[in-house]
């Protein structure tokens, strides 16, 4: 009877894995973290969009912008308040957990007579990238 023999690894053999594995993480994870970047900021331009879209149609209904955005799931006491103006039960939040902003007229913008932003990653006024401000009106 043959005896097999097994070979076991050898410490500069786990090293060398060890080592390209860390290679591959250090070049994914950026690629990746960018990604993921993008997708946020895409995300609350169409988050914002549809806000946009139903402070629009509740002006066409009440003849006014809304004073909060919480008016367009809630009515604020008007009679010609037809229905929820989204199909959600919260003024949903954006994609790093921060509350919309909103203000009319608006402020940032001339000849705007409303806005609606998100602060970005940040969560403050100002930034670039990721933590850039985000309005409907760029």
């Amino acid at each position: 009877m043959k005896k097999s023999r097994r070979k076991n690894f050898t410490l500069i053999e786990i090293v060398i894995v060890i080592v390209i594995l860390v290679t591959l993480a250090s070049i994914a994870t950026p690629m990746y973290l960018n990604h993921v970047s993008k997708s946020n900021v895409a995300a609350a331009k169409t988050q914002i969009k549809n806000l946009e879209n139903a402070v629009q149609q509740y002006k066409l209904d009440n003849g006014k912008y809304p004073d909060e955005l919480k008016d367009l799931i809630e009515n604020p006491g008007l009679d010609s308040w037809k229905k929820p103006y989204l199909n959600v039960n919260t003024i949903p939040k954006d994609p790093w957990g921060n509350e919309y902003g909103y203000s009319s007229p608006a402020q940032e913008a001339e000849n705007r007579d409303f806005e609606i932003f998100s602060y970005g990653a940040d969560g403050g006024p100002g930034g670039e990238e990721e933590d850039a401000d985000i309005y409907n009106w760029q």
